[in-house]
């Protein structure tokens, strides 16, 4: 090491004698100083490899304390990282080369001691994309002597554009500390390092008693990953936040829902608690990985049959079971995945149904369009057919006296069937407590609802039902519309007709490439900019109710659940023959089914 830094001694000491002390613009020097600096293989691997995957909990729950022995990492610079690297600071003579007791990277460990000893230093490092590289070291007068920098901390969720936090310069000579403001489009994260919350800021360094340290935050887009580098000298300081320091609870303005035969409608402003949009949060990207998985495996064979992917209108499920109670009911179409999730199933059980597995929610025998849970019917394979065996539910809740409804979910193509209108007729003469909901995600089996349908205005359809139409992209507005529609329906008053506006992401089936009827920019314009998950995430971080970190985390565990449920779903094995008539009735003594195989009788146990 001391070989190394008398190296770069002389050449910085010849490029100083040539030029004294006006500004050094010559790349290929420094570019050579940061060459002798990577083939250190004891800085160069001290890093992990930084990947899409979100950071592991344990780094974001248990920081470990540094030690004063403890240098940064220093790793070579990806050329095709967009990076504006800046270090400013200044020595004196015969200063030394810094606390021995610092954890943060000075100056004097990338520059010797007798490079600027004689000279006060600013050193200025810019990286760009590609192959253009300029350095500039500048020995001239003190930071002191220019104008000092005003103090800009930013603490703001992540946004497309990148900032740089800006840092006072102390008056009181001290080694530069390098900050570095690195765009990274690979997720939406504040770069922490968990080396350096326990460790106190050095006499006279940038850090002020009443200063919280800058975020560094990275970009929202998620299309093109590039690797976050860890440049010479860099030190990215995080304060270490608390869940005190988060907004319990907020209030936020809601798109207004149009109306049918109503004179009030929804509020126009929904309260979040924290707790509720984590939640909401979780559930919401849960739903969204479990049907990106079943995807994969559906394409792997490993799924057979039919398949209807819910991913893009999770706040429609989310929304509808934050506005309900548990012992509510509710039946939908056979795009039932996301409300099995919601209504109690388990990702294990759902994913072992899919792949036909004795673990699964419907014991293997039921499969996508068929799963079942407390107060939740399915899953039914025939359009419209469960509208009708809604409004029975719902009757027997007016029946039996409970202050109880039932929720039919139905989609745009069945709203067209004749027994959805017999259902509106029966179910308003005998104000049975139910909520019609339309699931208008703009495509029926191939085609727009524009030319399936006359009249596209599907809250209106029930004529002498009150209706509402919803945002169903946005998961307050569906959780406020559907307390808005309970509150009607326990009131006496009867039944009353949603209709969400929302979109699919996947075909209208596995075997629908979904890309025939619509554009591949129309899905993609929908992704970016109507997002439920992303609407939720930027409302929570904007508010300062969740940090980038804790909703990574999330993520991470998010992803941990699928896999493992996927590894069930494919070791799990298949239910055998005996249980093929199982279950045909409830509570039944055991009965023998003709007819199963000429050769062979079965017995169905309830």
């Amino acid at each position: 090491m001391r070989k190394m830094l008398t190296i770069i001694s002389n050449v910085l000491r010849g490029s100083a004698s040539r030029n004294g002390a006006e500004l050094v613009s010559e790349s290929s020097t420094l570019r050579a100083v940061l060459q002798l600096l990577a083939v250190q293989s004891e800085y160069a691997n001290l890093t992990a490899p930084h990947d899409h995957d979100p950071d592991p909990p344990s780094l974001l729950k248990d920081p470990q304390p540094c030690s004063p022995s403890v240098s940064p990492p220093l790793t070579q610079i990806p050329l095709n990282t967009s990076v504006e690297y800046k270090a400013l600071g200044h020595t004196t003579s015969g200063q030394s080369s810094g606390d021995s007791g610092s954890c943060d990277r000075l100056l004097a460990d990338v520059l010797p001691t007798e490079a600027i000893a004689q000279k006060e230093c600013y050193v200025k490092l810019v990286i760009t994309s590609g192959s253009s590289t300029s350095e500039e070291l500048i020995l001239g007068p003190s930071v002191t002597e220019r104008e000092k920098p005003i103090i800009s901390i930013i603490d703001v969720p992540p946004s497309p554009a990148l900032f740089t936090a800006q840092l006072p310069i102390n008056p009181v000579p001290h080694p530069a500390q390098l900050t570095p403001a690195v765009a990274n489009s690979s997720s939406n994260i504040t770069s922490s390092d968990p080396l350096t919350p326990n460790c106190p800021p050095p006499a006279g360094s940038l850090q002020g008693p009443d200063i919280s340290y800058p975020e560094i935050t990275h970009s929202l887009a998620e299309e093109t990953a590039l690797p976050e580098p860890q440049l010479a000298g860099a030190r990215v300081v995080v304060s270490a936040r608390t869940y005190a320091d988060f907004t319990p609870q907020a209030t936020f303005d809601i798109k207004k829902c149009d109306l049918h035969k109503l004179e009030e409608g929804p509020p126009l402003q929904a309260v979040l608690t924290r707790e509720e949009g984590l939640q909401y949060y979780r559930t919401m990207q849960t739903i969204r990985r479990m049907e990106l998985k079943a995807d994969q495996l559906y394409k792997q064979k490993i799924i057979r049959g039919f398949c209807h992917l819910y991913d893009g209108q999770e706040a429609c499920a989310m929304g509808i079971e934050g506005g309900i109670n548990l012992t509510d009911h509710l039946i939908t179409a056979y795009r039932a995945h996301g409300y099995t999730l919601t209504r109690g199933g388990t990702v294990r059980e759902i994913m072992a149904e899919l792949t036909g597995r004795r673990g699964g929610i419907a014991k293997g025998k039921g499969g996508s369009m068929h799963m079942y849970t407390k107060h939740f019917y399915g899953g039914n394979g025939i359009v419209g057919a469960q509208v009708p065996l809604g409004a029975g539910v719902a009757l027997a809740c007016k029946y039996q006296g409970k202050n109880e409804l039932c929720v039919c979910l139905y989609g745009d193509g069945a709203a067209n069937q004749g027994q959805i209108f017999e259902t509106y007729n029966m179910a308003s003469l005998w104000k049975l407590p139910c909520i019609f909901i339309c699931e208008n995600n703009k495509y029926g089996m191939g085609t727009s609802v524009e030319r399936a349908a006359a009249s596209t205005d599907y809250y209106k359809r029930g004529d002498f039902i009150p209706g509402l139409r919803v945002d169903g992209m946005d998961v307050l507005c569906v959780r406020e519309a559907t307390k808005f529609a309970a509150d009607h329906c326990r009131s006496g008053k009867g039944p009353i007709l949603m209709e969400l506006q929302t979109y699919r992401y996947h075909g209208h089936s596995m075997s629908d490439p979904g890309v025939s009827y619509r554009t591949r920019e129309e899905i993609q314009e929908v992704r970016s900019k109507s997002d439920p998950i992303s609407m939720l995430k930027d409302r929570m971080l904007s508010n300062n109710m969740a940090s980038v970190e804790e909703l990574k985390e999330i993520d991470v565990e998010v992803r941990k659940e699928i896999e493992d449920a996927a590894q069930f779903a494919t070791t799990d094995p298949e239910p055998p023959l005996d249980d093929l008539c199982n279950h045909i009735f409830y509570n039944d003594p055991p009965l023998e089914v003709r007819g199963t195989n000429p050769w062979t009788k079965l017995k169905s146990v309830s």
